[in-house]
């Protein structure tokens, strides 16, 4: 999903109180910035014994509360990124990651504090999202291509390019249904993969396709990182967020750490 030179803003679900951005970020082309941001979310259908005793067993989600009616995904996160940032989110599944991105992409409203961001954002966090099964695959790439914000001028503009990209040749005429798992992995890597953002969000370092397509993809993948003012990518790899990322950031239970040089890995896991 992209979104283009957004501001969003929030106090808190119940008042109506409103934080306005600060001066400072005006003055960048791009930032990123966070202050005491909480997501809360309520569970329904579920017995309240049996998911505190999941939720302790497997030592993830955030803070259950009211009767563990609420499990509160983030609490009172805050941090600010600049150009040239890449951030590496770090935790164990469930530590809230993902809720992270998600809010940066502006998927989830906070129920308190701020999110700004300056820029056009990129959430290459679900490449399914918007495919069409019965539809073509020129088709699912227009489609595609304007749920992740392009224009349709765009979206024609890029179509040779994501279509020589993919590979699929003369099956890009055919309906999706009729596609391998890897040929929709591809078709989807290269719609993704074809946008230009200030702000790329990822969960995971995307690896898709043979052995072939995955060294075109990795290439693709770097460059698009390369061009982006902002990197934040959540991972389990030590090694990928070692290469990929300056700065990283551990998140536990919904409470995040502050920020630290990509150096400082060893002794944030440690702590």
């Amino acid at each position: 999903m992209i979104a283009t030179r957004r501001r969003w803003l929030a106090g808190t679900r119940t008042g109506p109180s409103v934080r306005p951005i600060t001066p400072d970020l005006e003055t960048s082309p791009v930032a990123v910035r966070v202050r005491d941001l909480t997501l809360r979310f309520p569970v329904y259908g579920a017995d309240n014994r049996s998911l505190k005793k999941h939720l302790a067993r497997a030592a993830v989600g955030g803070a259950l509360s009211n009767g563990g009616r609420i499990i509160t995904a983030l609490q009172g996160v805050s941090f600010e990124l600049r150009p040239g940032d890449r951030l590496g989110l770090v935790g164990h599944n469930g530590s809230g990651k993902t809720t992270l991105l998600r809010a940066l992409a502006g998927a989830y409203e906070p129920d308190e504090g701020l999110v700004a961001v300056d820029g056009r954002i990129a959430s290459l966090l679900d490449l399914s999202l918007g495919i069409d099964p019965t539809a073509t695959g020129f088709d699912n790439i227009r489609l595609r291509g304007l749920i992740a914000g392009l224009t349709r001028r765009e979206v024609e503009d890029r179509m040779s390019d994501i279509a020589e990209f993919s590979g699929l040749g003369q099956f890009l005429e055919m309906p999706l249904k009729t596609y391998s798992a890897g040929m929709q992995a591809r078709l989807a890597f290269a719609v993704a993969t074809s946008v230009e953002a200030d702000v790329l969000l990822m969960d995971e370092w995307i690896a898709v396709g043979d052995a072939d397509f995955r060294g075109l993809a990795h290439r693709r993948l770097q460059e698009l990182v390369e061009r982006a003012g902002i990197l934040v990518l959540a991972s389990h790899d030590p090694m990928t967020l070692r290469t990929y990322c300056n700065k990283v950031m551990r998140i536990d239970g919904g409470l995040a750490s502050p920020i630290v040089e990509i150096d400082g890995f060893d002794a944030l896991m440690a702590a």
